[in-house]
């Protein structure tokens, strides 16, 4: 049974996959914009109440802490800038010092000044936003709520000395309005994302649609290939079986039966016989050869029993080979045939090019799967070497093993030997 990837239902997974990531991300780009406007909102809430109301209204003698000064001004906080989300108003002097506070109790208080409030005080048009650390000393007053955010901007007092001042606003009333601006936010990017869907799936469909064509017209040219290979194989091993190799037997035979006769001299006959004996080493030659041009009946003969034939040359390179199929009896026939024809290229390259002293051939079962192991103790070689993948021929079948569902793995090292290894549903 093959367990080819439908390419369809790949790309139709990614393409579900980049949906949602692009729903994601839509949505936390949406929240991040939400959570800009509504400090947006605050600081430019704080700059129009610290330019337009606060710095005109400042009195001479707050900066030196005059108490009816500190009076006055409090009552135009308390009905111009205590309104909507703000719920404290702070003013420093560059030294730290609160000149102002509707908190009254922190009139007078100094704290260090943090460096993004000092940058604030030395250009004219900036501000900055921030969460208040309510754990600090001034914002002792504030312990019982649930978080502030504080927003400080530049103004100048009567004299012309710079003032830090600074409005605080509910962190849950940031939050609603952050709400309202992501709701807003939300409908437009979803709506967008919709429109994209439903624009972009008719041409998807069709694409991949193209793409199962696609991949089904490779497949038969893969495996016309294959066929054509096939053919031609058999076609060759026949002629030679029918034409050269008969040839060669008859006249090996006569000549054993010409040295055989009594009529014949015993000096001819010892002539003979190297001639006879090159003749039978070319007869086995060719039959080893017709094995690797064209594999066996494998289920007449049995996979086993055509691996056999197939390491047999190894012996003549001074090679020991060794064979071993377990539980391929329930294996299907085109999985036993690209088996095969995997061992026959990796065996081949083994006794052509490893110059090992063994070499071992394992196929076996494992759960669904049907292995391969073809194993010597050679040369190897190096990943940058031309033979890296394990030969033209295992080259030229990748393609083929791949569209079987199959994995190729060739893994060698210099001097320890190389080892390639198949994997295909049974």
């Amino acid at each position: 049974m093959r367990y080819v990837k439908n390419p369809v239902v790949q790309f139709l997974a990614a393409g579900f996959v980049v949906l949602v990531a692009v729903v994601a991300v839509t949505v936390q780009l949406s929240r991040r914009a939400a959570d800009e406007e509504a400090i947006l909102d605050a600081r430019e809430t704080t700059e129009l109440l610290a330019l337009s109301v606060a710095q005109p209204a400042i009195p001479r003698g707050l900066v030196e802490g005059d108490v009816g000064a500190a009076d006055r001004f409090d009552r135009i906080v308390a009905d111009r800038m205590l309104v909507g989300d703000v719920k404290r108003i702070k003013i420093w002097t560059a030294d730290g010092r609160i000149i102002y506070s509707d908190e009254g109790r922190l009139i007078g208080d100094r704290f260090p000044l943090g460096d993004d409030e000092l940058e604030v005080l030395e250009k004219q048009g900036t501000s900055d936003a921030e969460i208040s650390d309510l754990s600090e000393p001034e914002n002792r007053f504030e312990s019982g709520k649930e978080g502030l955010l504080e927003v400080y901007t530049r103004i100048v007092a009567p004299d012309g000395q710079p003032l830090l001042f600074e409005a605080y606003y509910s962190a849950e009333d940031i939050a609603r309005e952050r709400q309202e601006v992501y709701d807003k936010f939300q409908p437009i990017g979803l709506g967008g994302l919709l429109v994209l869907v439903a624009v972009t799936t008719p041409m998807l469909w069709a694409l991949t649609r193209r793409l199962e064509r696609s991949s089904r017209d490779r497949e038969r040219l893969l495996m016309a290939a294959a066929d054509a290979s096939e053919s031609e194989r058999r076609r060759i091993a026949r002629d030679l079986h029918d034409g050269v190799v008969q040839d060669l037997a008859g006249t090996a035979f006569g000549l054993s039966a010409t040295m055989r006769d009594p009529g014949t001299d015993p000096a001819t006959a010892q002539r003979l016989e190297p001639m006879a004996g090159s003749l039978r080493t070319s007869l086995r030659s060719l039959r080893s050869l017709l094995v690797e041009i064209y594999p066996p009946d494998l289920g007449v003969e049995g996979l086993g029993a055509a691996l056999q034939d197939l390491v047999a040359p190894a012996a003549g390179v001074g090679m020991a080979a060794t064979v071993e199929v377990f539980g391929v009896d329930e294996a299907s026939e085109d999985s036993v045939r690209l088996v095969w024809r995997v061992a026959q290229e990796a065996v081949r390259n083994a006794i052509r090019h490893s110059d090992a002293e063994h070499l071992t051939v394992r196929v076996r079962t494992v759960g669904d799967v049907l292995c391969l192991d073809v194993t010597d103790d050679g040369t190897g070689f190096g990943p940058r070497e031309d033979k890296d993948t394990g030969g033209l021929g295992l080259r030229s079948m990748r393609d083929l093993i791949r569209e079987a569902g199959g994995r190729l793995d060739v893994r060698s090292t210099p001097g320890e030997g190389t080892t390639v290894h198949l994997e295909v549903a049974r």
